[in-house]
């Protein structure tokens, strides 16, 4: 006598929801992700002020809180030493704003820097410059790889630079 087929089909088929019932299918790619955006504004002026003066004014057409982290557009920005800083996009971390893409940096004495990626800590005042830069005074045109300006001490350093001075004539 063997088993009849109905009976090994009726088995498996048991088996087979015992197993399916059993294992919990989800997709890990999907990840809930809630919003953690803190603020969002348009055409905002951010004065930095301590009590006794003003530190410094930054200016943003487009601006972004995102867990913490401060991501502004057309940025732009000031303060007693730096005549203007500005950029495509800046964003800020703790006492940093690192700023990308079109940097324009200007100092009260005429002088400007053209570069597009740079870091400005504002606890320590200093610009550090990370990619190559174009620095122009008057006539005289700097080119160099990076660049840190002390802007409390007005100080600039540069590595690789190449540089063209025209002298007044005696």
């Amino acid at each position: 006598m063997g088993l009849k087929l109905e009976y090994i089909l009726i088995f498996l088929v048991i088996v087979i929801l015992a197993i399916s019932s059993t294992i919990k299918l989800e997709n890990k790619n999907i990840v809930n992700k809630t919003s953690t955006k803190e603020m969002e504004f348009t055409d905002t002026i951010f004065t930095e002020v301590n009590t006794k003066k003003i530190i410094g004014v930054a200016y943003g057409i487009k601006g972004v809180r995102d867990n913490g982290i401060l991501t502004v557009k057309n940025f732009k920005y000031h303060n007693n030493s730096i005549k203007l800083l500005k950029s495509d996009e800046a964003i800020y971390k703790d006492n940093k704003i690192y700023l990308n893409f079109n940097i324009d940096f200007n100092k009260e004495d005429g002088v400007n820097c053209y570069s597009e990626h740079a870091v400005y800590d504002k606890s320590l005042k200093i610009l550090d410059i990370t990619s190559p830069f174009k620095y122009i005074d008057g006539k005289d045109v700097a080119y160099g790889n990076t660049m840190r300006y002390f802007s409390d001490r007005k100080e600039m350093f540069a590595s690789q630079v190449n540089i063209m001075f025209y002298t007044k004539e005696k």
